[in-house]
């Protein structure tokens, strides 16, 4: 068994979690956000509070 393979697993959940809130943020139920093609960033369609 590699010596890395738990740090391989953990980073792996980091990056699926990490996913999901950008994916929820997109299309997901918090979608008042969006991708700007022509600026390559991502937009929101209103203003909200910063936490």
């Amino acid at each position: 068994m590699l010596k890395a393979k738990p740090n391989l697993e953990s980073r792996i959940r980091t990056l699926k979690r990490v996913w999901l809130i950008i994916y929820d943020m997109l299309r997901g139920k918090n979608n008042d956000f969006g991708w700007d093609e022509h600026r390559q960033l991502v937009f929101a369609e209103d203003a909200f509070p910063v936490l």
